[in-house]
């Protein structure tokens, strides 16, 4: 009783129900001060309902929800309260002056990162959906409370954000709960985790991994105890092929035993499973983008930009908001035309493009035809697949199958979305987005179908779990119009972000010369762009070099001496290409 006394909420035999449906069944738990705890799940589980039965805003069906006295909760919905004919500057920072919460470090921190490029002046019913949300979450992390709980806090941030948000958060004394798909975000943030499955909620210590550890025990276990359960069956069917055949109808009760005990074999939780498609053979010549300028309005997006994405690939693509992801993604797609320059498309190229949006089946047609327009049946590893099998192993069994487009969750469109787009059997997969509003779990299977696709891959995402996850290389797009490929990552992209804040917020006073800048217009400048030009054509040599090698390594799998040759060539090539990248990097610096 000590230790439920100490908590700031306790749910006692909580139970919650949506019509015939129960999300949570006899859960009983508890939050301390100061304690973070992680909410992960399948969508539709009950995630969101347990944190409004736990914040008071929706009363249990049956059992009890008992706050501390006095308890100060702020609650992140999915969807704000704003006032939309209120001022940014109102909603965020109430009536403070702007010396008194410039002043204030946390403040004008949190102000800095969540509401960059917003106008404190602007009304809220002027901002996007992105704005408006940031701005909650602006206003509830400078208000005072023992307890926060955060629903999707990660949506519509960047990665330096949500490496700020995690931070910050990590930083606080108050109490968190936080439900996210961000895994990476989990681990940096939460010191246990909820897991909400089948109306009950199980508690692991730690993080994402430490989860993950957690649920692969209990997997072991299951697999223990159904291991006896198979041995039972077994000796329960040889004691029925045992003796005389009339043996078989006189023990009723023992066939009835081994009856149900085959009928109880469990169905496995993850209805998820993807299957690896047949993949269109891919050329040498994939994507290249050369000399490309883009803008969009005064915003100069794209300046002198040559990238060149081969066989293989698997690129992940980072840069704040606005720094033109979604267009270069578009631009390579072909959806829109560069300024200047020029894109080359390899002849055997079959590109899909998962954009953010998920409006772009009409809302009328029914599950089942949206994906049978794509294909009837497909081929997989296993076999030929009809469209209704499909749709099961992605989640959309019985009623489902014939609900309206327009009828189904955000996450549920999302996932039509994605098998509609590996059904066209596809070569080239350009993914914006593509975390948005898919659960851990899906996510999961996703990053497990990815693993084995050997096509060429770029993904544009916020969430840094995934972007590690299923891709080889990080290219940023620096906001300046240059596009950098970073050799350490997403760590490497935000030591750059945060050497930017520092410059920007300490300038180098005008006496003091500065070696490493070069000029505009200076010889120096000429000669580093030379440089580059001349570093970036060796690179493209290179690289085609080194995705040849990968095609006869591919080709003479079975010659041994052939192989050990490959590979030390192999090597040579991948310390040259290494050599000029670095080469690349030093003197990309002189023109930043």
């Amino acid at each position: 009783m000590t230790a439920a006394a100490a908590n700031l909420v306790n749910l006692e035999r909580v139970s919650k129900s949506y019509g015939v449906r129960a999300l949570l069944q006899e859960v009983s738990l508890g939050i301390a001060v100061g304690q973070r705890v992680g909410v992960v799940g399948r969508n539709g589980d009950g995630k969101s309902t347990l944190l409004r039965v736990l914040a008071g805003l929706e009363p249990p069906d049956t059992g009890r929800v008992s706050h501390t006295r006095g308890l100060r909760l702020g609650h992140l919905a999915q969807v704000d309260d704003l006032d939309a004919d209120a001022t940014v500057r109102h909603v965020v920072l109430g009536d403070r002056a702007d010396h008194e919460w410039a002043a204030d470090p946390t403040t004008r921190d949190v102000v800095e990162v969540l509401l960059g490029g917003v106008s404190l002046e602007q009304r809220v019913d002027a901002l996007s959906g992105g704005e408006r949300r940031r701005c909650a979450l602006a206003r509830l992390l400078l208000e005072d409370h023992d307890l926060l709980v955060l629903d999707e806090p990660t949506n519509h941030l960047d990665v330096e954000a949500v490496d700020w948000l995690a931070r910050h958060l990590a930083g606080r004394r108050q109490a968190l709960v936080v439900v996210t798909h961000d895994r990476w975000f989990l681990d940096a943030v939460c010191e246990q985790t909820w897991e909400v499955h089948e109306a009950v909620v199980e508690v692991s210590e730690g993080g994402y991994a430490a989860f993950v550890l957690a649920k692969a025990e209990r997997s072991r276990q299951a697999a223990t105890a159904e291991s006896r359960r198979q041995n039972l069956v077994r000796k329960e069917l040889a004691w029925l092929r045992r003796g005389p055949p009339a043996r078989t109808s006189k023990p009723r009760f023992r066939v009835d035993a081994a009856t149900a005990l085959i009928a109880d074999e469990p169905p496995p939780r993850d209805r998820f499973e993807l299957q690896r498609f047949a993949t269109k053979r891919l050329g040498k010549d994939v994507l290249d983008l050369e000399d490309a300028d883009l803008a969009f309005g005064d915003r100069r997006l794209l300046s002198h930009v040559t990238w060149r994405l081969g066989p293989g690939d698997r690129v992940g693509l980072v840069g704040v908001n606005g720094a033109g992801k979604t267009s270069l993604l578009r631009l390579i797609a072909s959806e829109m035309r560069p300024d200047a320059g020029r894109l080359r498309v390899g002849r055997t190229v079959a590109l899909a493009h998962l954009t953010q949006s998920v409006a772009e089946i009409d809302p009328e047609t029914r599950v089942l035809a949206s994906v049978e327009e794509i294909a009837r049946v497909t081929r997989t590893a296993t076999g030929d697949v009809t469209a209704s099998a499909m749709l099961e192993r992605f989640g959309f069994t019985g009623d489902r199958l014939t609900s309206r487009v327009g009828d189904l969750s955000g996450g549920e469109r999302r996932r039509l979305q994605i098998l509609r787009l590996l059904l066209g059997e596809p070569n080239v997969l350009l993914l914006d987005e593509p975390t948005n509003d898919l659960d851990i779990e899906t996510l999961t299977v996703l990053e497990d179908f990815l693993d084995g696709w050997p096509g060429t891959l770029v993904v544009v995402s916020h969430d840094r779990y995934f972007l590690e996850r299923t891709c080889d290389e990080t290219w940023a797009l620096l906001g300046d119009g240059s596009l950098r490929m970073l050799p350490r990552g997403v760590d490497q992209y935000l030591e750059h972000r945060r050497e930017q804040h520092a410059r920007t917020a300490a300038p180098v006073p005008s006496a003091a010369p500065v070696p490493s800048l070069a000029r505009t217009g200076s010889a120096r400048e000429r000669e580093a762009r030379k440089t580059l030009a001349r570093l970036e054509r060796q690179l493209e040599r290179v690289q085609q070099d080194e995705a040849d090698l990968h095609a006869l390594l591919a080709a003479h799998a079975s010659d041994h001496e052939r192989l050990v040759d490959l590979a030390a060539r192999l090597r040579e090539v991948v310390a040259a290409r290494e050599a000029l990248e670095e080469q690349w990097l030093n003197a990309a610096e002189v023109l930043e």
